[in-house]
């Protein structure tokens, strides 16, 4: 299969498979069918030639193999019935994307994050089920019964109750960028392809701050990879890093997409973490960094969207500007569960000259973080403050 024709149909297949979803409300039998149109694609037009209007050739094979696929089934009176309904789309099928209509049915409340994350990734990103479970640290089996539910819960549940798109997109990206467990810091690929799928839905959604917001938060974030490991793989903290590493192509593309996103209508959660960001791009050091700028910005977004990671990062900005027991005092009554809470007052303990509390602090968040390279972290930090 030629590259074209590849990148084509994987461009194509969340736009088919959402046309077919909304028109049938059947996944599971969508889903097969919409993969063999894919494979009879691949086979044929490579040879071939790319048919005139492809989404509307893939539309129409997809529907034909649905109803061979309902004929060949029990022939009761249910399945007869379900036939009926499965009229063949007209020979001028539209060309439209049903993408968007894909993605919010991956993000149906009804389902929970980690299965909205597996079904968007299977359904919308094409990755295989066995690609998804090696992402998460999990048996292929068990990734396998996870989105089987999914899809089991949407029959059930019903098709017209849209989810929150950005809250699994960034979810997707977030583990990608930090990875929950395991031995690498990150996955390149997952945070990869969550940008990808932002950009798809920025092509929807021009005109949604929200979403420019989502997509400058992530390649502003993303930028700073390369420098976030040392040659060893160990983690380098955002002051230690070499800035010259950053990713200068991303944040030029992030910063502008936050000065559109600011630039009409109300503000909005991912449009204020993105020119947090921003403002961490644009300085040439960590103590260059305009703190009084991201604390305000950290304010408002308490405001707004309030959260205990909210506080817990606004804690750490405002112990940059005002002193360590200034972020303390924020942390005081803060319940955020794993270790991210008791890694930051290990830091401000540090910073403040108490090195007990520090390094209390650093090795109970060790004992509860699953990701090794910051597990070996926070132990050489407790380790040197044992060590005097």
């Amino acid at each position: 299969m030629t590259a074209r024709v590849e990148d084509l149909l994987r461009e194509l297949a969340p736009q088919v498979l959402g046309a077919l979803v909304r028109r049938h409300r059947q996944f599971d039998l969508c889903e097969d069918s919409v993969q063999e149109a894919l494979l009879a694609a691949a086979q044929q037009w490579p040879t071939d030639g790319v048919p005139d209007n492809p989404h509307g050739w893939l539309v129409t094979v997809a529907n034909r193999r649905l109803i061979d696929a309902v004929r060949s089934e029990s022939a009761s009176r249910a399945r007869e019935e379900r036939l009926a309904l499965l009229e063949p789309p007209p020979a001028d099928t539209p060309d439209t994307d049903d993408t968007l209509t894909l993605l919010a049915l991956c993000c149906h409340p009804a389902l929970s994050p980690p299965s909205q994350i597996a079904l968007t990734l299977r359904a919308v990103g094409g990755l295989t089920t066995a690609e998804i479970a090696a992402a998460f640290l999990v048996p292929e089996a068990t990734m396998a019964q996870r989105i089987s539910r999914a899809k089991k819960t949407l029959r059930d549940k019903g098709f017209d109750t849209p989810g929150d798109v950005h809250q699994v997109l960034y979810l997707i990206f977030n583990e990608g960028y930090t990875a929950s467990a395991g031995a690498d810091l990150a996955r390149a690929d997952l945070s990869a392809e969550a940008i990808r799928l932002t950009r798809l839905l920025h092509r929807l959604r021009p005109e949604d701050d929200e979403v420019t917001g989502l997509l400058a938060l992530m390649l502003l974030t993303d930028a700073r990879r390369p420098a976030r490991t040392d040659a060893a793989g160990e983690l380098v903290p955002l002051a230690d890093q070499d800035r010259t590493r950053w990713d200068r192509t991303q944040i030029a593309e992030g910063t502008a997409l936050v000065a559109e996103a600011l630039g009409h209508g109300p503000l909005g959660a991912y449009q204020l973490q993105a020119a947090i960001a921003a403002v961490h791009a644009e300085a040439g050091s960590a103590e260059d960094t305009d703190w009084r700028q991201i604390v305000g910005l950290y304010e408002l977004l308490d405001r707004i969207a309030p959260s205990p990671v909210v506080t817990l990062n606004h804690a750490v900005a405002l112990a940059e500007l005002r002193g360590p027991d200034a972020g303390l005092a924020l942390l005081r009554d803060l319940d955020l569960p794993g270790h991210r809470l008791h890694a930051v007052r290990a830091h401000l303990h540090e910073r403040a000259g108490r090195p007990a509390e520090a390094r209390a602090d650093y090795v109970t968040a060790a004992a509860l973080t699953r990701s090794l390279p910051e597990r070996r972290y926070l132990e050489r930090r407790a380790a040197a403050l044992a060590a005097g």
